[in-house]
């Protein structure tokens, strides 16, 4: 996938796609809106993460992840209750997001990510932007052990989210800082 340590590291053992598996424990999907002159942050668990990263061949890196909508929490708590609630995510009926990747490129010390979010049961594109390192304690060449920071944002009125939408913001900034471990 994205790749700062591609030009510095790729070594035979990594040549061919990898499988990577998320450690959840050390991850954090985070995500920030406008509330007035305030903001709302918050976080959500992952359920599943699907990673393959190709350090010699950027575009043939996939990802999917699914995040768990029902167990999001924010910093205020009415305002975890209200997004959960029927007029933001209707976590009731609709309790994942999913991302999948449809495509990855090389963007200078990164990469974007392009693929298709869905909340509420809609499907949107969705544009992400890529960096990676190796884990603090891992050696030059040592991919076994990333870090990956994904940045984008999504409008909360495309996917119906639209309760509140006098006090809250419909941009929805995302922070995503995931640690991955080679699984092959």
């Amino acid at each position: 996938m994205l790749l700062l340590i591609l030009a510095l590291s790729a070594s035979p053992a990594f040549a061919a796609p990898a499988k990577y598996t998320l450690q959840p424990d050390a991850s954090l999907i985070g995500f920030e809106t406008d509330f007035g002159s305030d903001k709302i942050t918050g976080q959500m668990p992952i359920t599943r993460a699907d990673l393959t990263l190709d350090f010699k061949n950027v575009s043939a890196s996939h990802v999917a992840v699914t995040l768990d909508s029902a167990h999001a929490e924010a910093s205020f708590p009415f305002a975890a209750q209200a997004m959960k609630g029927p007029k933001v995510l209707d976590s009731a009926d609709f309790p994942q997001i999913s991302f999948e990747s449809t495509s990855v490129t090389a963007n200078g010390e990164g990469a974007e990510v392009k693929g298709r979010v869905t909340i509420r049961g809609v499907t949107k594109p969705m544009v992400m932007q890529a960096m990676i390192w190796r884990q603090k304690g891992h050696e030059a060449g040592d991919l076994s052990h990333l870090t990956i920071r994904l940045t984008g944002a999504v409008n909360r009125s495309d996917f119906g989210a639209v309760g509140w939408s006098d006090m809250v913001g419909d941009q929805v900034r995302l922070d995503i800082l995931a640690r991955i471990a080679r699984s092959e």
